[in-house]
């Protein structure tokens, strides 16, 4: 194995040049490049599972990894982005924050996909509900995602879907485990705060059932990379009910553990 050490690298993917500060460049002995970029620089050899947890928050990743996982390691802590590397029933099984939006969670899910060898990202994080039957707590299944960014237009107008086997692998785990999901397709929005007050009301007649900030762009990585993603949210809020409080910032650090154990069971029937 050889090593170098450059304070930045141009790289060739299909036919897009990108262009990286790297460290810790080496090159493996079956020609597959790994790097440690300028987003994830790996604490040690332990490295990243074939399936990551991808919560929003670091606070969350962090919680996930101490209260599910078997002897979590922190593997990668740059700019306070946590991520963890575990067991879950015997299972190896990865947990990275992806912060918040479409362009933080599209950097974490290229790199991971394409440098990391990782093979499946879940998205586990909260929603607000555009349909009215849906109810605070509720765990929506997104099988597609449309969106408002202009991230999408450089994958030549490909509807970002998820991967339908861990689809299916998460519907049927949820059902042996009692636990009442929606399926359908969602909002990926890149303002949390939208000066059209009518927008989640366009996007919900357009048959989006809930809103979110990352689904999108993490199933076009998905897709570009040909791996597979899905996204669990949990309803934190209800956009559409006036005057509704939506769940406290600690019951969202803390709490929404059924899209947490779906998305844990998963990683250990991947890997079976």
């Amino acid at each position: 194995m050889a090593w170098y050490n450059y304070t930045g690298v141009e790289c060739m993917h299909g036919s897009v040049i990108f262009r990286y500060m790297l460290t810790d460049y080496f090159l493996k002995s079956d020609n597959i490049f790994m790097k440690n970029t300028a987003q994830i620089k790996l604490l040690n050899e332990i490295g990243f599972a074939e399936t990551v947890l991808m919560p929003g928050d670091p606070l969350r990743a962090k919680m996930i990894a101490h209260t599910f996982l078997d002897n979590p390691v922190l593997v990668n802590n740059v700019r306070g982005i946590q991520g963890y590397t575990g067991f879950y029933k015997g299972h190896k099984v990865s947990v990275m924050a992806s912060g918040m939006g479409i362009p933080s969670i599209a950097i974490y899910a290229y790199e991971l996909f394409n440098f990391f060898e990782v093979k499946n990202i879940i998205r586990i994080g909260t929603c607000g509900a555009l349909n009215e039957k849906l109810e605070l707590r509720d765990v929506i299944i997104g099988t597609c995602a449309d969106t408002d960014s202009a991230y999408i237009n450089q994958f030549g107008g490909v509807t970002p879907v998820c991967s339908r086997e861990l689809m299916d692998c998460a519907i049927k785990i949820a059902g042996e485990m009692g636990i009442k999901t929606q399926t359908g397709k969602l909002y990926t929005t890149d303002s949390f705060y939208n000066l059209d007050e009518n927008a989640n009301k366009i996007w919900a007649d357009r048959g989006c059932i809930a809103v979110e900030m990352e689904a999108a762009g993490l199933y076009l990585n998905a897709m570009h990379s040909k791996k597979r993603a899905l996204a669990i949210c949990t309803v934190s809020d209800l956009p559409l009910v006036p005057d509704c409080p939506g769940n406290t910032v600690e019951e969202r650090e803390n709490s929404f553990t059924d899209m947490i154990k779906i998305a844990l069971e998963a990683a250990v029937r991947l890997g079976e």
